[in-house]
């Protein structure tokens, strides 16, 4: 069976462009939250989630292959794909840390 390939820059700008995506998202349910338009704040972060996880899946397999002994070419690109990821992932923790604060703060209106 021949092995796969796969393009390190490709799969990096995937996960650029997700983690790209999911900020998106999280800066429309920061504004949904600023108006207290809870709904529309908890589906916005849903879907930073779908992205964040499909950055993550990318960034994984790659991980996962050199694990297992694939030689891997470093890649400042794909570096910069991994820093993105991981500040934005953080970015969607602390939005999502701020919904039941914003619900609890409405429901003291």
């Amino acid at each position: 069976m021949a092995e796969e390939t796969f393009d390190i820059p490709t799969i990096a700008m995937g996960v650029i462009l997700n983690a790209g995506d999911a900020r998106v998202f999280i800066d429309k349910a920061m504004d949904a939250l600023a108006e207290l338009d809870l709904e529309a704040a908890e589906s916005f972060l849903d879907e930073a989630d779908k992205k964040i996880l499909a950055a993550h899946r990318s960034q994984t397999d790659m991980i996962q292959r050199e694990a297992s002994g694939e030689t891997m070419e470093f890649s400042v690109l794909f570096v910069h794909a991994q820093d993105t990821l991981m500040t934005i992932a953080a970015e969607l923790h602390m939005a999502k840390k701020m919904l039941p604060v914003v619900k609890a703060l409405a429901a003291r209106k």
